[in-house]
């Protein structure tokens, strides 16, 4: 009888398919929570080379500023161009661009201390903050030091190929006192680092003097 055999209890079959209803339910959960994990990571990370995007770039920047207001150093944002994607881009295809722009952001990483911090915010543009540089010529080194990792070859399936980079350097406290200021200002040195011949760096305080004297 029905009620005598626990093989054919109709409970049975009812926990045996309220188990798979769980199963379901708790995987249906654990993909909608990574869902939504991925749509936070994307809203502070670019999605070709994961670096910080622009407006995760700009709440590091404000907290380092406040960092640096409090305990009387000095912070520099740089603006990085690269030179010469364009025609990457343009001749190699967007699949070899994409590629390029992964490797350059892998060697930016490894350039920088693990205090400071770089984001892409434009196709081929980056930012850094350089936290607690001690004296100005400090953040030119380190640009020196980005343009330099830069220069080797970077191969795009077998073909090699080569970029620049254009930095722009301004100081904070002494070029601005606030993120949107500073970054417009390391954006101005940034164009005289490519009037200047490109594949260099520029203080914003060149800029003002370039300004001064026309």
């Amino acid at each position: 009888m029905v009620n005598n055999s626990p093989w054919n209890c109709p409970y049975r079959k009812w926990f045996w398919v309220g188990c798979v209803t769980l199963l379901v339910s708790s995987g249906t959960l654990t993909e909608r929570k990574r869902a939504e994990q991925k749509i936070a990571h994307l809203a502070h990370y670019d999605y070709l080379t994961d670096l910080p995007n622009r407006a995760l770039f700009l709440d590091n920047l404000e907290h380092s500023l406040s960092l640096a207001k409090r305990n009387q150093y000095k912070v520099a944002a740089m603006f990085l161009d690269l030179d010469g994607f364009k025609k990457i881009n343009d001749t190699l295809g967007h699949a070899a661009g994409d590629l390029l722009l992964q490797g350059v952001s892998k060697r930016l990483k490894q350039t920088i201390r693990t205090s400071d911090a770089v984001a892409r915010v434009g196709g081929d543009e980056f930012t850094f903050v350089l936290n607690d540089i001690g004296a100005d010529e400090n953040a030119s080194l380190v640009a020196r030091k980005i343009i330099t990792a830069l220069s080797a070859p970077f191969d795009l399936d077998g073909q090699p190929s080569y970029v620049g980079a254009s930095i722009g350097i301004a100081i904070y406290p002494d070029d601005a006192q606030n993120t949107e200021a500073l970054v417009k200002q390391a954006d101005e040195a940034m164009y005289l680092a490519k009037q200047s011949g490109k594949n260099t760096s520029r203080f914003y305080q060149e800029v003002q003097r370039n300004q001064s004297s026309q």
